[in-house]
């Protein structure tokens, strides 16, 4: 072989095919995987690549194949368990399929960044693009951009056709209140998200559906921000005027609050209120007591996302039913007790 490139330069595709005696193109073609090449000629190709630990440059193989192996994810809510959880597994699924994941963080109430961080992931020319956000308007952006890339969206909120794979918040939320009312509940409080988010109101259409299934009134719920610091401004409102014997809250961290008020309003859960939450994040079994809560499974749904974008990218068929949530029974609920 020739001389090896000098040290403290990175190693060329034209060095890769002076020491394997072949042409560039012969070298670009071994990289793309052409089917023109002889089996002796490739493994000495790769040979040479693996003594040199010849890395291609992404961005010139991009140029001249037309892809990138890149995704873009756009997500408007990353802070939440969900969301992040969610994006998570997106970037195992993806690389899983030899792509990389670029992600973009944005404030989903204004529309300018939106805008923005559109243009950038399309200037990094992203095969196709994941959506994770909570609010419509982050929806009606896409609509007025008229993408033409395959696109993914996490929420569904019935404007994206085929493009949407969402995790069925409603049966999810039935599933929770339907718990607490064969408990033998009848006066069952829910605890909302922000009502501009997509989920929080799937999850009250679904609250509110078990209750009319059941013959019972509709209640309308409290609202909170995601957080245990809103939990626990509903739980002392609760312990303070009294009336439900349960309550269904829309997260997680919302139920943590409402554990935390509770308690300190000196009343027992499960024994004087029951508590379900929903997302059941790492910690929710080691609450005290311990959260019946709605599991999503966010691994699934990362390996769906992708295989449905993938789909879309190689026009391919794919699995595109919406994922249910499981319900996770452990110490927080209980029948109401006798009066």
């Amino acid at each position: 072989m020739s001389q090896a490139p000098a040290s403290g330069r990175a190693p060329s595709i034209r060095d890769v095919a002076r020491l394997a005696g072949v042409s560039h193109q012969t070298v670009s073609r071994v990289l793309n995987a052409h089917p023109s090449i002889r089996p002796e000629t490739r493994e000495r190709v790769l040979a040479v690549m693996g003594e040199l630990n010849y890395r291609p440059n992404r961005a010139a193989r991009a140029l001249v194949t037309s892809r990138s192996a890149t995704l873009g994810v756009l997500s408007a809510s990353s802070a939440q368990y969900g969301p992040a959880s969610s994006i998570r597994a997106i970037e195992r699924a993806a690389r899983a399929e030899g792509y990389f994941v670029n992600t973009v963080n944005v404030d989903g109430s204004d529309v300018g960044e939106i805008e923005a961080a559109l243009t950038h992931l399309l200037d990094l020319g992203i095969e196709g693009l994941v959506v994770i956000a909570p609010q419509v308007r982050v929806f009606d952006a896409l609509v007025s951009r008229g993408l033409d890339l395959p696109f993914v969206t996490m929420q569904s909120t019935g404007r994206q056709g085929d493009h949407a794979l969402s995790v069925d918040q409603i049966t999810g939320a039935r599933r929770a209140t339907r718990h607490l009312i064969e408990l033998g509940h009848t006066r069952i409080q829910h605890l909302a998200g922000p009502l501009d988010w997509i989920e929080a109101e799937a999850r009250i259409v679904g609250f509110h559906a078990e209750l009319e299934a059941a013959g019972l009134p509709r209640v309308e719920p409290l609202v909170g921000d995601w957080t245990p610091e809103s939990g626990y401004a509903a739980g002392q409102r609760i312990a303070r005027e009294g009336g439900p014997t349960a309550v269904f809250s829309s997260n997680d961290q919302m139920a943590l609050g409402l554990l935390h008020a509770l308690r300190d309003a000196g009343l027992d859960v499960p024994g004087d209120v029951s508590v379900v939450g929903f997302d059941d994040i790492p910690e929710a079994a080691h609450f005290w007591p311990p959260l019946t809560t709605v599991r999503q499974d966010f691994d699934e749904f990362g390996r769906r996302c992708i295989g449905l974008l993938l789909a879309a990218i190689r026009s391919t068929p794919a699995e595109e039913r919406a994922l249910v949530p499981d319900l996770i029974v452990r110490s927080s609920t209980a029948p109401p007790r006798a009066l």
